[in-house]
Parts: structure tokens; C-alpha cells; sequence
């Protein structure tokens, strides 16, 4: 699961689209689970749950992983855009919050980067006709809310919506978390 930086419900629990889609640029994934605490969805003035088939797809959205539930993972993704971009030192949250806010939005709709498909890497999502894909090696899945289905690999250039820094975060190493139907990454 995740969220957009704070809350964009009513208290009504109804999503505030498409007037109010997010509350600040961090825009985290998170585990279900952690460390046994429970609470209500959509409580009046906290964040807003967002749920994700899987990393993969919280990761096209424009999320990056939380800092606080999946910290493992944050520093992976963290050193992962570390080695991308070359820098001197992990990167700070904010700093890669701010890139991935210009990356994700074009005014308040979501932003596509056009990409060969067989130049990204996998786990990386397209839009392709309609349907959103996986790349997966040499071929494409389809994503449904179910998992990951067989899908015809596009050629040429497609409509990516895994941000830029995020497929340069992929490229150099960082491995995210999949539905199984993905098979092995």
C-alpha cells in the first residue's frame, strides 16, 4: 500500500478526485503489515490508503519505498540512485521526492516518457493501446487487478509510466518487490 503525503479523502472516506490527488511530493510504498499496528482506513485527518497490486505498479505510479516500514528497501532503491546518477552520497528523500514529483505529473494528470520498450528494464510498466505492461526480459505481461498476464511484446517506442529516475534506479540494481503471476525477475 501507499500514499500520496497525507490525506485526500473526505470524511466521508470518498478520494477527493480530481480536485485534491495528493497531499505533498512524498509519495511512499508501504508494507501492509508492521510491527502489529492497526488502524482505521481513511481516519479522519490522517493519510490516505492507497493499495498497489505490488511494488512494480506502486513504482509506475510514481511512489518510492517508505523509509519507516520497508527501510531495507528504501536504502537499497536509495543506493540504487546513488549508483545512477553518479553521486557522491545516498541521495536525501527530499531530494529524490522533488525529482520524481517533475517526473510523475504533467500539470494534474499523470506523466508518460517515451521509451523503446526493449531498452527498459524489467519490472518497468507501459501503456500500449489501452493496456498497461510489464517488461519481463525479452517479452511483456499484461498487468490486471488479478496479476500478470501473457501479453504480445510491443516493438518500438511506447508510453512509459515508470519515471525516468526510477528506471535509472532499476538499471542499477534496485530489484522490486512483484505479484508472483510476474514469475521470476
Amino acid at each position: 500500500m501507499g500514499n500520496r503525503g497525507g490525506r485526500i479523502h473526505e470524511n466521508t472516506a470518498r478520494v477527493l478526485h480530481p480536485t485534491k490527488r495528493w497531499a505533498s511530493r512524498q509519495w511512499i510504498c508501504c508494507v501492509t503489515e508492521f510491527k502489529r499496528r492497526q488502524r482505521q482506513l481513511m481516519t479522519p485527518n490522517q493519510y490516505t490508503e492507497l493499495f498497489f497490486l505490488d511494488e512494480v505498479t506502486a513504482l509506475a505510479a510514481g511512489h518510492r519505498p517508505c523509509f519507516e516500514c520497508r527501510r531495507a528497501d528504501a536504502v537499497g532503491f536509495a543506493q540504487a540512485w546513488q549508483r545512477a546518477f553518479g553521486l557522491a552520497k545516498r541521495p536525501l528523500v527530499a531530494e529524490m521526492d522533488a525529482q520524481l514529483h517533475v517526473e510523475r505529473l504533467k500539470d494534474r494528470g499523470r506523466r508518460t516518457h517515451r521509451r523503446l520498450f526493449a531498452d527498459l528494464p524489467d519490472g518497468a510498466i507501459a501503456e500500449v493501446d489501452g493496456e498497461f505492461l510489464v517488461k519481463k526480459g525479452l517479452t511483456a505481461r499484461r498487468w490486471t487487478f488479478d496479476g500478470y498476464e501473457h501479453a504480445k511484446t510491443p516493438a518500438g517506442e511506447v508510453n512509459c509510466l515508470t519515471p525516468p529516475a526510477i528506471l535509472a534506479a532499476m538499471r542499477a540494481g534496485y530489484r522490486p518487490a512483484h505479484h508472483p503471476s510476474l514469475g521470476e525477475m
